[in-house]
């Protein structure tokens, strides 16, 4: 549509004629009477500036998220087994996979409050140390520990209990 470039030419010859010192006042009066009158009399050149319908219900970020959905359900039964190493409810499908590393203060922190949740809502996590188990992170991206993989989606960073608990309650 050439719309939108002649209107952005319009507004840029408006605006680089309104700047010249050497216009007499009148000229650049009549330039914009005249820019103003073409817009009146054509509103669809305004279209594609003022109607934003088109990204209305959009999902900027709907192949990136289908990708991620994929990767992890490639990655489940990696992360997700019966009788990986971790902590939590014993015999319970694991439905979190905390990525962590030594000498790491937010992990002892994360690990500590995740088991205490685990606890309390019943829940089996599994415990990958993301350097002994550095392809699988690669994989999925992580990058930073403590990291958090649940089926759906995946927590860069140190979460608070109440925000995993959002995430991780029935």
């Amino acid at each position: 549509m050439r719309t939108l470039p002649l209107l952005a030419a319009l507004l840029m010859g408006a605006a680089s004629s309104a700047l010249a010192q050497d216009l007499p006042k009148q000229s650049r009066t009549a330039l914009g009477e005249a820019i103003r009158a073409v817009l009146i009399d054509t509103p669809t050149l305004l279209a594609p500036v003022m109607d934003p319908a088109p990204l209305t219900g959009a999902d900027l970020y709907a192949d990136e998220a289908t990708r991620d959905l994929d990767l992890l359900a490639r990655a489940a039964p990696r992360l997700f087994a019966p009788g990986l190493p971790g902590f939590g409810a014993e015999g319970a499908i694991p439905s979190l996979a905390f990525f962590t590393q030594t000498d790491c203060a937010d992990c002892a922190m994360a690990e500590a409050e995740l088991r205490d949740l685990a606890t309390r809502l019943g829940l089996r996590v599994t415990i990958f140390d993301m350097t002994e188990d550095a392809a699988l992170a690669t994989t999925l991206g992580l990058d930073m520990a403590p990291s958090y993989v649940l089926p759906d989606m995946m927590l860069r960073g140190a979460m608070p209990a109440i925000v995993l608990e959002k995430y991780l309650a029935p």
